[in-house]
């Protein structure tokens, strides 16, 4: 929950005048009361737009809730759903989160499906069975061929807005076994598949990461609301 109008002025600007020469697919999603501004800053652009959330309600009576419709009449390609923080401040059950999923496809979004894992069940061995079990639940309820019009962003509980960082190899292996276990309910969706990683990636970090097989390329925080860090990511995912 950052921004304000000027603050974004300026930095969408110069991300939207800093992307003319590379070849990755960029999007931002800022909050919701700041889309409109988004929206016309970024016109013409190469910049994509997306949200930061969406209800899992097409309508009706959600009163402070957004609907996918409401965010595609804004422009909105993208939606993060299931993020770390809806999860464990909002109460977001991994069913609710599969709602989301479907309601946003429902709409012609494209969802990002945010997994990840805490700290201590890192510590306990428990990562790729958290990570499986979240993902399982999408699966099962709108099937692998949805993944074709959908991200899955793996984001460590622990490493976001902490400075650390999952090494290559940590992050490389829950890339893989996200994929591995898309694939074992269809292949060819697998290959396809756009897994990204998310947890304190900067500049300095953010080439080795992205250089791994299964890594596709990243979903930025705090680094993103640095216009020059943002552009130095975005041409380390080239």
């Amino acid at each position: 929950m950052h921004g304000a109008l000027q603050q974004n002025s300026a930095l969408l600007a110069r991300i939207a005048a800093g992307v003319t020469d590379l070849g990755c697919e960029i999007a931002v999603c800022p909050p919701f009361p700041y889309l409109a501004q988004a929206q016309s800053i970024l016109a013409g652009s190469a910049v994509v737009l997306g949200a930061q959330s969406v209800s899992e309600h097409a309508s009706g009576p959600f009163t402070g809730e957004v609907s996918a419709s409401m965010l595609a009449e804004f422009g909105c390609r993208y939606t993060l759903v299931g993020h770390s923080e809806r999860r464990a401040q909002f109460g977001e059950s991994d069913a609710i989160v599969a709602a989301k999923f479907e309601a946003a496809q429902k709409a012609g979004l494209v969802p990002i499906l945010c997994v990840g894992e805490t700290l201590d069940e890192r510590e306990a061995g428990k990562t790729i069975s958290v990570i499986s079990g979240q993902l399982s639940v999408v699966l099962d309820r709108v099937g692998a061929a949805a993944m074709e019009h959908a991200v899955i962003a793996y984001e460590p509980v622990w490493a976001i807005g902490t400075g650390l960082t999952a090494s290559p190899g940590q992050a490389q292996e829950v890339h893989a076994s996200i994929r591995f276990q898309v694939a074992k309910r269809d292949a060819g969706v697998a290959n396809g598949l756009r897994i990204l990683y998310g947890g304190s990636v900067k500049p300095q970090n953010a080439k080795e990461l992205f250089g791994q097989l299964d890594i596709d390329g990243g979903l930025i925080g705090g680094a993103a609301l640095v216009a020059d860090d943002f552009l130095a990511i975005c041409l380390a995912a080239n």
